[in-house]
């Protein structure tokens, strides 16, 4: 930040502003507003078939099939963790698993 606040005191010095500060602005408005209904029902659209599931072992072919009630709750947990930013501690886990495609199977690379 001391970089920045540096930078800029350099740049506006030709103007003749010498105090550069940092200050946080404040909207009433959110930079970025929360995803609509719309806009969870595209992105389900778009999800690929045949993929492997999540850690939930739900896959997209069943989120797609349960229809509008299943995609407003899915509205719903999106914008709680739009607004809280912070995401379920179970989204944070994954599997890699390696899918070997030819050659010694026992070699990891």
């Amino acid at each position: 930040m001391a970089r920045w606040r540096s930078h800029f005191s350099q740049l506006f010095s030709v103007c003749g502003i010498s105090d550069v500060r940092w200050t946080e602005i404040h909207t009433a408005e959110p930079l970025v507003p929360a995803l609509s209904a719309l806009e969870v029902e595209m992105a389900i659209g778009k999800l690929k078939r045949h993929n492997s599931p999540g850690i939930d072992q739900i896959p997209a072919e069943l989120i797609k099939a349960w229809g509008r009630t299943i995609h407003s709750e899915i509205h719903k947990l999106t914008n709680s963790i739009w607004n809280t930013e912070e995401l379920p501690e179970e989204w944070m886990e994954l599997f890699v698993v390696p899918i070997c495609k030819k050659g010694d199977k026992n070699r990891l690379w």
